[in-house]
């Protein structure tokens, strides 16, 4: 039976044969030209989506790398040019940050950080004054406290371009150990070595006043504010409190579910955010029923933004509160974080957002109920969270507004 086949068999054998070859062929040639159609069809989604502009940046980059015979540092090139493109769409909101900076501004949005865990402000004269120190953290561990003044870190004394730069000596790896050359209230000179590590930074704190007023300073709109911000109005309820006022001066904004959170916490049943995207797509968040019944006002000046100036105009907005303070800047784009391959990211706007009935801010900023300024030295102790209360004209005069 072996011997059957060829003799009986050969024509279909040696078309079965060329068939195969045939079929090998083809199939050579259609991958071929399905990876030829692939390369031209992602060549053109490229130039639709790059355009003229973008295939000449990546067509400058095939050339230096291939080309260019001078010494030079391709990322730090690179980073240069990400920063002029950004800056060029001519929008203050949108920036772009290499990877050193990308990686504070998660530790920023994060409200924690490495570092020595205490707040510091720039007296007249060299060094850091230390306002507050966070309690448990490296610096209280050291024996720092607030009043002292921090002259030098590492050996490099905080002055003239180092001390613009604190954050830099400030902050480290975790365990990494800094030594400070400290001047104490009483001017002695002391050094100190403080182990950094990482400290949670609280974005709300309150206070209850004697007239029966509960304070909530909310410092940004980053994570966990939502959260505290809730605890401490509970708590000041519980206290007795007659009123809120809610202090967002110098309150940079931060992320949108944390102030919708809290919007809806405090607010009765409406719409309190609306936002459209490049393709004219539109949303909205609604508050339901349940709401914080106090009279309430909120603080403002120039250095409120995004969000923080979004949570003013929607109290004001649905009647729930009044806004004290100096004039906003009139914020009305939404931004997004996208990483790049570098390890960088491009911070861009990508939508408009509109209080729940609708209105922007742009170009407007805050209608005010009462506008009041505070002298040069309140602004400092405001920046420097020591401006006490009692000292405060624009608190004093949102107090007076909700009591009456």
């Amino acid at each position: 039976s072996d011997l059957l086949v060829p003799a009986v068999f050969p024509e279909r054998t040696e078309k079965t044969m060329r068939e195969k070859r045939f079929s090998v062929r083809a199939l050579v040639l259609t991958v071929v030209l399905t990876v030829l159609l692939t390369a031209v069809l992602l060549a053109g989604i490229l130039c639709l989506l790059l355009g003229k502009e973008g295939m000449s940046m990546a067509q400058a980059m095939v050339l230096i790398n291939t080309q260019f015979v001078g010494e030079h540092d391709i990322g730090e090139a690179v980073d240069g040019a990400m920063d002029s493109l950004i800056t060029g769409l001519g929008d203050r909101w949108s920036y772009y940050m290499d990877a050193e900076g990308y990686a504070r501004q998660k530790e920023n949005k994060s409200n924690a950080y490495v570092g020595l865990g205490c707040t510091v402000s720039y007296p007249e004269t060299e060094g850091l004054l230390i306002e507050a120190v966070t309690e448990d953290g490296p610096a209280d561990k050291a024996g720092l406290k607030a009043g002292d003044l921090i002259l030098e870190i590492d050996g490099v004394r905080m002055e003239g371009e180092a001390r613009s730069r604190a954050t830099e000596y400030t902050r480290g790896p975790d365990g990494s150990e800094a030594e400070l050359l400290i001047q104490r209230a009483d001017g002695i000179e002391q050094r100190f070595k403080v182990v950094r590590a990482r400290v949670e930074e609280h974005p709300v704190s309150y206070e209850r006043l004697d007239d029966g007023t509960g304070v909530v300073a909310i410092r940004n709109f980053n994570s966990r504010c939502a959260e505290e911000a809730v605890a401490a109005v509970e708590e000041l309820e519980a206290q007795g409190v007659e009123r809120l006022v809610f202090d967002v001066r110098n309150n940079g904004g931060g992320y949108l579910d944390e102030l919708t959170t809290l919007l809806d916490y405090l607010l009765p049943e409406g719409t309190i955010f609306r936002s459209e995207d490049k393709a004219g797509h539109q949303s909205s968040v609604q508050s339901d029923a349940a709401c914080v019944d106090l009279p309430m006002a909120v603080l403002v000046n120039g250095d409120t933004y995004s969000a923080a100036e979004l949570f003013a105009a929607e109290l004001q907005e649905m009647e729930w509160g009044i806004i004290v303070g100096t004039p906003t800047f009139g914020k009305g784009f939404s931004q997004q974080t996208f990483p790049l391959l570098s390890g960088g990211a491009i911070n861009i706007s990508t939508a408009k957002y509109f209080t729940g009935k609708g209105v922007s801010l742009i170009g407007t900023g805050l209608t005010l109920d009462r506008e009041l300024e505070l002298t040069e030295e309140q602004e400092q102790k405001l920046k420097n969270h020591a401006l006490d209360p009692a000292e405060d004209p624009q608190l004093q005069a949102a107090i007076q507004m909700i009591a009456g």
